[in-house]
């Protein structure tokens, strides 16, 4: 069964960090951006596998909007 999951792509000078909002705890880390991308797959794939199908159902039913701001800082 496939699942549409939310993740959150943050890059820094160690590399890229990973993580679903959706699923707390659910992360990891690489060294590139098709790293990263291969690792979350993987890690959701994971953590999904350890879920019942209603938990997995309520898990990913939340909204998860994301935007950006601007603004100023004196």
């Amino acid at each position: 069964m496939s699942y549409r999951v939310s993740i959150v792509i943050e890059k820094d000078e160690y590399g890229y960090y990973a993580y679903s909002p959706e699923l707390e705890g659910c992360q990891t880390h690489g060294d590139s951006s098709e790293e990263i991308m291969g690792n979350i797959k993987e890690a959701i794939e994971l953590y999904l596998e350890t879920l019942s199908k209603d938990k997995i159902k309520s898990s990913l039913s939340k909204e998860i909007l994301t935007t950006t701001v601007e603004v100023n800082v004196v």
